[in-house]
């Protein structure tokens, strides 16, 4: 096994020059050794910058659960996913056709199954253009165990074959789905609550506006992981992060392009949620990165939350970048930031 001195110093050896441009453009935030660690993956691999590519050609390159996946590997250490009780691939009727779910069932449902346990609609990230339910495999599965739930993980319709709003309604109609046949699989459709990261995060968010709106029953509780949250790319952090891992200024310019049919459309509440009405939305936990583009909004939608008088709790993790959050294998942040996610969910479902 390799141990963490060794890493350090190959994040020093052919590397060296390409991480400290890379590092340069975080603002003068350093990553931590173990963040380090994980950009030098990502630096060193075949990957080509995601605004140079037709949308085909992005979902195809390496991601960042590779480059984990990856670094286990150079370390001699196990790259199976956290086993969880059960998991379970399934498909629900949505507004255009089929959508693929996961359901991940925790192993205490067995020791309780006489109980229904709280359930979680996780909502993956990718901009609304890349990404699936096997890239965000692992904080499902995280928060399966965590929180001691049932997580159903959603996929959607991506832009640009399929632009705003389609992911956003493929991702209300499996909140609705939720609620109406989760009991089947021994959920409680009374405990019900969104997560989500990135883009999956804006959706989160947008679900519970939406449930507000129309009258459908509220998330019990929401967390949102850098979530996306203002169509405006002025703020603080996106001037720092220009040229950041593995989110950057020119790649969310670039997942706006292709979702959005009109820059009309990122005014929108449902894309620039720190600009809606917050008022009546549920408790809800918010989780940042230093070096990542997303930090100011994610912050400033806290801010925005408390003053709507929505009970709020949010945490920046210093050192770490956008898609930190599934990265347990490697960075003890993750599994910190997994942990404050876990106890906001269990204290809004009422468990130990």
């Amino acid at each position: 096994m390799t141990d963490k001195s060794e890493m350090l110093e190959k994040t020093e050896d052919g590397s060296t020059e390409q991480l400290n441009r890379l590092s340069q453009k975080f603002g003068g935030r350093k990553p931590t050794p173990d963040m380090a660690a994980v950009l030098r993956v990502m630096l060193t691999s075949d990957a080509k910058p995601i605004e140079t590519l037709a949308a085909d050609d992005a979902r195809d390159q390496p991601t960042p659960t590779d480059a984990v996946k990856a670094l286990l590997e150079e370390r001699g250490e196990s790259t199976d996913p956290e086993v969880v009780g059960d998991v379970s691939n399934t498909d629900f009727k949505g507004p255009d056709g089929d959508v693929d779910i996961r359901i991940y069932t925790p192993a205490s449902a067995k020791i309780h199954k006489d109980s229904l346990l709280p359930v979680v609609l996780y909502i993956h990230g990718g901009g609304w253009v890349i990404a699936d339910l096997d890239v965000y495999d692992s904080s499902p599965r995280a928060i399966c165990n965590r929180a001691h739930c049932i997580v159903v993980s959603t996929h959607y319709r991506q832009g640009p074959e399929d632009r705003f709003p389609a992911a956003h309604e493929d991702t209300f109609a499996a909140y609705r789905w939720v609620l109406e046949n989760i009991r089947e699989h021994g959920g409680d459709p009374s405990r019900v609550a969104v997560v989500g990261e990135s883009a999956g995060g804006n959706m989160a968010a947008a679900v519970s506006l939406r449930a507000r709106e129309t009258g459908v029953q509220l998330p019990i509780h929401q967390v949102l992981v850098y979530p996306v949250a203002d169509y405006h790319m002025n703020s603080e952090s996106y001037s720092e992060m220009k040229e950041a891992a593995p989110l950057n200024s020119p790649m969310m310019a670039w997942f706006f392009d292709n979702y959005l049919r009109t820059p009309a459309d990122g005014q929108s509440e449902a894309i620039s949620i720190v600009h809606a009405s917050l008022a009546g939305l549920p408790p809800t936990t918010i989780i940042n990165a230093e070096l990542d583009p997303l930090r100011t909004e994610g912050e400033k939608l806290a801010d925005r939350l408390n003053a709507a008088g929505v009970k709020v709790s949010q945490k920046t993790y210093a050192g770490v970048t956008h898609e930190f959050f599934g990265m347990l294998a490697v960075l003890p942040e993750a599994r910190d930031a997994q942990d404050m996610a876990a106890e906001a969910l269990r204290k809004a479902f009422g468990t130990s």
